[in-house]
């Protein structure tokens, strides 16, 4: 099987990990500072805060920001189901935006259209969450317009995208939000094995974060409410959680940062050749927006089932049948029975839902073989004849 995405584990890897198995500390310890740092100064950013995964990332930066019961937070169709979770889980509400039929991104002129009704209805979000969505970044400048017009707040969910830039600068930076995450699981573009991170150049959200990642807990005599009974002493001032990285995950994380660019590089090799041979089959290619430099986590096609005999699951049936390890990146939130339950329903966002009935994520990872691509493009010729 080829599949759609893998780690790639070096020995210096494996030689990182195995030095903090020798050390004195394993979970906390000079390691997650240290990869916070790294990747903070690699994306220009000023604060960084390393937790367990992307989704506690997503939902500390929910919090840090305010949101709350009776507050909406919106987001895309086409993403995980995390990027909207995080909003539920503060107790808000949360709504979608359709996406752009090129890039998949949440739609500017989509998101200004919903923001005018909702200003009149009474009902603006206080948190919107764009997604960059297979590593290519949303139109940021355009909503950062918008947040200053409509006054609701900024989390980058760039869980796709670290080694991406946007503009010419690095995605990560916080020129047009106000917190950006990243998520580093296994078939993401770096990998601590699990483990996310959030960035922001406001210190006071950083902090916040870094309280809400472990119980809400601080020995910080300034965030105390009295004087400390002795050097034992710590208080819980919130009720956090227990979200943090261990040193074993920052080590992988620092090791795995060093080759970043290679790793998006040698994606964009293989994206630039399935454009090439895939350019006669009854495919759409993915768009790349001239201001954006994609993280290119993943590679989607959408089928143009006019051209075609077969359906589209019979399309993807045929290439898991002959060892092509594709997926689909996403089945639209809101058509989840969850989402579905409060009173979201198919046909309520049209782009989104006609993009899930075409898309096919294909096998795309830095340690494939040209040999591996082109058998990947001769199974899919074949089920589409």
């Amino acid at each position: 099987m080829i599949p759609y995405g893998r780690q790639d584990i070096t020995r210096a890897d494996i030689d990182a990990v195995v030095a903090v198995l020798n050390s004195d500390y394993l979970t906390q310890g000079p390691m997650v500072p240290r990869f916070e740092n790294a990747v903070a100064d690699h994306c220009g950013a000023e604060h960084a805060v390393a937790v367990n995964s992307a989704t506690s990332a997503l939902h500390i930066a929910c919090l840090a920001l305010g949101l709350g019961p009776g507050d909406w937070l919106w987001t895309t169709p086409v993403t995980f189901v995390a990027s909207a979770n995080c909003g539920l889980y503060c107790g808000a509400k949360v709504d979608f935006v359709d996406i752009d039929p090129r890039t998949y991104n949440l739609c500017p002129q989509a998101l200004e259209r919903k923001l005018i009704t909702a200003e009149r209805e009474g009902r603006l979000p206080k948190v919107v969450v764009p997604v960059h969505l297979c590593g290519q970044p949303c139109d940021m400048a355009a909503i950062h317009v918008l947040a200053r017009r409509f006054g609701f707040k900024i989390i980058e969910d760039a869980s796709h995208a670290i080694g991406g830039r946007y503009k010419g600068e690095p995605i990560g930076n916080g020129y047009y939000s106000d917190i950006t995450v990243f998520s580093f699981h296994p078939v993401k573009i770096i990998t601590t094995a699990e483990g996310g991170m959030a960035l922001t150049n406001d210190a006071e959200l950083a902090n916040r974060m870094a309280l809400l990642r472990s119980h809400g807990i601080t020995r910080d005599q300034a965030q105390m409410t009295h004087e400390a009974d002795g050097p034992w002493y710590y208080q819980q001032v919130e009720l956090g959680f227990n979200y943090r990285m261990t040193d074993l995950q920052a080590a992988l994380g620092v090791s795995q940062l060093t080759r970043l660019d290679e790793y998006v590089s040698r994606r964009h090799y293989f994206a630039e050749r399935y454009n090439r041979l895939l350019s006669e089959l009854p495919v759409i290619t993915p768009w790349q927006h001239p201001d954006s430099y994609s993280g290119l986590h993943l590679y989607v096609i959408r089928l143009q089932l006019d051209k075609i005999t077969h359906s589209h699951r019979e399309v993807f049936e045929a290439l898991r049948g002959q060892g092509i390890g594709v997926n689909l990146h996403y089945i639209p939130v809101h058509t989840q029975p969850y989402y579905r339950n409060m009173g979201y329903k198919p046909g309520d966002f049209e782009e989104s839902e006609s993009y899930y009935a075409e898309a096919i994520s294909l096998p795309m990872y830095p340690t494939m073989s040209e040999a591996q691509q082109d058998q990947v493009i001769a199974v899919l010729q074949e089920a589409l004849s």
